[in-house]
């Protein structure tokens, strides 16, 4: 879910403004799974403008405690969620910490990133959720420390169905600043795409997969 129709199409006015998301329906991306894809998203850059990022900061934060109330700690998902996480985190005044791909190979092996203890509750910072497999691995992570993840918040997702059901059946409840359908209704709003660009670009979220971009 996202949390505020009228906030979301403002973060797709933003990220759209800076680039953060390309659409481009005619001449597709192509991601390191192999599939084409009519959108990029890179939502790093909203760090680089001080305005986007505190606007950023401040929603996650409303959306934390709307849906979640104040958690014990806060954790990032690596990379694309440190930053953020930790700008949340000091914002409300909460302990960081986060949660890389894999356990390290060398040293102290860790995968959880800074101190957290068995039985403390967390919400979970994510930048993006296309299939939601890196988001669940460090849920997972965070679960097997001995932690309560209260849930899940992302600056913007695509609305697969796979993730629906993946955090489903993890029973990992998310929140998400922004999602494609307020992406595409701010696009064509603001003349980023053409009407007759909407129906690919629907099909594409519906079957990514497979889409050609024909």
């Amino acid at each position: 879910m996202i949390q505020h129709p009228d906030s979301a199409l403002k973060i797709a006015e933003y990220l759209l403004q800076i680039k953060a998301i390309k659409l481009q329906p005619t001449k597709p991306f192509t991601w390191a799974s192999g599939w084409k894809s009519p959108i990029y998203c890179d939502n790093r850059l909203t760090l680089s403008y001080p305005l986007i990022r505190t606007y950023i900061r401040q929603q996650f934060c409303e959306a934390i405690i709307e849906n979640f109330g104040k958690p014990d700690v806060i954790a990032g998902v690596a990379t694309g969620g440190i930053a953020q996480g930790a700008l949340v985190a000091q914002d409300l005044g909460l302990p960081f910490v986060y949660v890389r791909s894999d356990a390290k190979k060398h040293g102290l092996t860790n995968q959880i990133e800074g101190h957290i203890e068995t039985g403390q509750s967390v919400v979970v910072i994510e930048d993006l959720i296309s299939s939601g497999g890196s988001s669940l691995k460090a849920v997972d992570a965070l679960r097997e420390a001995g932690c309560q993840v209260k849930g899940l918040a992302s600056i913007f997702t695509y609305d697969f169905k796979v993730a629906e059901t993946a955090f489903k059946k993890s029973k990992c409840t998310t929140v998400s600043l922004c999602n494609y359908h307020a992406l595409i209704e701010q696009a064509l709003k603001e003349n980023y795409i053409e009407e007759a660009d909407v129906v690919s670009l629907k099909k594409w979220r519906e079957d990514p997969e497979n889409w050609t971009g024909n």
